[in-house]
């Protein structure tokens, strides 16, 4: 396998790399993190494409408005269910990064999309039984898309013998539930669970938003999206469909509203198993990893290696050459 071509201090080969797409699509989210392998007073590392908790990095609005004056479409890719667009913009606005709404793209957005356009189930049985957070709400009242669970207040509670009873005759369900969406749900209890349970096994559809097994925060990591789904999926036997990275049903919801021309779009990222992934099995023209991030120089050279980009930075400020 032919090793990636380093572009930091390469002028020529970073105008080389960049006529060679129409569009980039563009990891968000970053994060501090614990470094234990650090020394006590630098134990803290800072990750990500774009910027890392609050931290902006280097030269980054000028890397996208240099692009945007070059024609090239951008389109901004999360797996964070939590938030909905309006949500990313906010942020966007908050650290100076130029992008409208319509820019972004994640994963409770990538599911309402996928629900809507593509199973398009027929009402009145495509409601949808939400494990997740408010952001998934919203993305599913941007497309229109009826939902039940969710933040619902009556379910934030323990389960009673009652409850068990009218899960099983069914008058606790909604009979126009036809798919169960699992998300990033930071008030998951065991009663959301049964019914989401229920549902499957009357033959609702699975999906989840994303699959990631940890969340980073504050300086640490959590349970994340795929790890509040694992249940559902030992229960019921079988996989959700996942909608975020490295998902290609993810890729085709980008494709189908953007129209990106999938051989003239590179996907930028610091995460080799969900952003470099995403982009070599969506068979993009080309894709670049910047060092900021959870992944390392060390982890693509040599031989062996299962993930490698086309091309990597140490950082992406270094696209200015």
């Amino acid at each position: 396998m032919a090793q990636p071509r380093y572009l930091t201090g390469d002028k020529a080969g970073i105008e080389e790399f960049i006529d060679k797409f129409d569009s980039f699509l563009f990891d968000c989210d970053g994060v501090y993190i614990l470094a234990p392998n650090l020394t006590p007073a630098r134990n803290i590392l800072m990750v990500g494409v774009l910027w890392s908790g609050d931290h902006l990095f280097p030269k980054v609005p000028e890397v996208l408005e240099m692009l945007r004056s070059k024609g090239k479409q951008l389109v901004f890719v999360t797996n964070n269910s939590t938030k909905s667009r309006a949500d990313y913009k906010k942020k966007f606005d908050k650290l100076g990064i130029p992008a409208e709404v319509n820019e972004v793209f994640g994963s409770s957005y990538s599911a309402a999309i996928y629900i809507s356009r593509i199973l398009s189930l027929p009402s009145p049985k495509n409601k949808v039984f939400v494990l997740g957070e408010s952001g998934i709400e919203a993305e599913l009242e941007s497309e229109n898309v009826p939902y039940v669970g969710g933040t619902d207040p009556s379910l934030r509670r323990d389960i009673t013998p009652e409850d068990f009873a009218a899960i099983a005759d069914g008058s606790m369900l909604d009979d126009d539930v036809g798919i169960v969406l699992s998300g990033l749900d930071f008030h998951v209890n065991y009663l959301k669970l049964a019914i989401a349970f229920a549902y499957l096994r009357r033959g609702a559809q699975f999906l989840a938003t994303n699959t990631d097994s940890t969340l980073p925060m504050a300086h640490a990591f959590f349970p994340g999206a795929g790890s509040v789904g694992a249940p559902l999926v030992k229960s019921i036997g079988r996989e959700a469909l996942a909608l975020g990275k490295p998902s290609q049903a993810m890729m085709d919801a980008i494709e189908g509203k953007f129209k990106v021309d999938r051989e003239k779009t590179c996907m930028v990222g610091d995460r080799l198993n969900t952003d470099i992934q995403f982009g070599i099995e969506g068979k993009l023209g080309g894709t670049l990893m910047v060092c900021t991030g959870v992944n390392s120089k060390e982890d693509i050279l040599g031989e062996g290696k299962p993930i490698v980009p086309a091309a990597y930075v140490d950082s992406l400020g270094d696209l200015m050459g």
